[in-house]
């Protein structure tokens, strides 16, 4: 009986067995030595795909870009320019949480990486037709991103130890409940960026309309006729 043949080696092979170990043990655990041998492969046979380590944790990356839902910019999407905005970060954040490790590869930006270039043209072209200026909807999907990966990069509520001793009333009077917060990490977290988000889209709405009313003085003024 001829024996089964080993799976083809490709490049979603390598990218989800990298993203696998990206996601238990996070960046570091990742090295062509390791990767091969999870594939059952030679380490040079991993060159025909990738050129370094590097090019690796970058399609990782990619393919969690590819997992944020960009339907909300589509031109024959109802949705408003701030739901659309709220909708997309929710979705991206979502992606990030999933996979917080690889979070720091993200937060460099899209490099040449195709679904993370996807991402940064839907927002961009969604906010310049929604009437936003170029110079402006650069800013919007700059500090999008900083706020949505700076959220993805650690939880606060477990940044505090569950043990109610740590937190001594005589020098700490105002955390008598923050040892139970590591226990309402999800509620905490995902309150603290639904409350930031909200906090942003309103700034952003009035500076929309400020933008909107200086168009229309422009427009009414004799040399702006």
């Amino acid at each position: 009986m001829a024996r089964p043949r080993k799976p083809l080696l490709s490049r979603d092979r390598i990218v989800e067995a990298a993203s696998s170990l990206v996601d238990a043990e996070g960046l570091d655990a990742v090295s062509t030595r390791r990767l091969a041998a999870e594939l059952g492969v030679s380490g040079p046979s991993l060159y025909n795909h990738f050129r370094n380590k590097d090019e690796i944790l970058d399609a990782v990356a990619d393919a969690v870009s590819a997992q944020v839902d960009l339907s909300m910019f589509e031109e024959d999407d109802p949705r408003d320019w701030p739901a659309a905005l709220h909708d997309w970060a929710v979705s991206y954040r979502a992606a990030l949480a999933a996979h917080p490790h690889i979070v720091p590869v993200l937060a460099q930006g899209p490099g040449r990486r195709p679904a993370g270039l996807r991402v940064a043209d839907a927002v961009f072209g969604a906010m310049v037709r929604a009437g936003w200026p170029p110079a402006q909807a650069t800013y919007i999907g700059a500090l999008m991103r900083y706020f949505i990966t700076g959220s993805a990069l650690g939880s606060f509520a477990r940044g505090f130890v569950d043990d109610e001793t740590a937190y001594n009333p005589a020098d700490y009077p105002h955390l008598g409940q923050a040892h139970l917060l590591a226990d309402r990490r999800q509620q905490v977290d995902e309150g603290a960026f639904e409350t930031g988000l909200r906090a942003l889209l309103d700034g952003l709405a009035l500076q929309y309309e400020q933008t909107a009313a200086a168009g229309r003085t422009v427009r009414h003024t004799p040399n702006g006729a």
